[in-house]
């Protein structure tokens, strides 16, 4: 190089500031979700794992109910039972239980008599 600059490097530099900025000013005008949206995507999610936590261990909790025969999901504080119990009281008990836990919406209950 002896001392001088070469203009190769500059130049490509230059391209990838100019696609930088304008990669920047395209997403102005995206509907891709903003960080605030992210980060209150992640403390959904975080949520949701905390009242299926709360969910499994109120069933646990309940001697007429077997948390092994009971899954549960949850999406935006919708609580999804699914599996397989011994009669219609578990069924019925598996809801009324999963409505007590802080922060579920709604009880969906998809059990099936076994």
């Amino acid at each position: 190089m002896n001392g001088h600059c070469d203009m190769r490097h500059f130049g490509g530099a230059t391209a990838l500031l100019a696609l930088l900025a304008l990669g920047g000013l395209a997403g102005c005008g995206s509907n891709e979700p903003r960080r605030s949206d992210t980060r209150h995507g992640v403390a959904e999610a975080f949520d949701d794992a905390g009242i299926t936590a709360g969910v499994k261990a109120a069933i646990l909790r309940d001697p007429e109910l077997k948390v092994s025969d009971i899954n549960v999901e949850t999406s935006q504080g919708v609580v999804q039972l699914s599996g397989f119990v011994g009669s219609a009281d578990s069924v019925a008990a598996a809801a009324t239980v999963a409505r007590t836990v802080r922060g579920v919406k709604s009880v969906r209950n998809d059990l099936r008599l076994k």
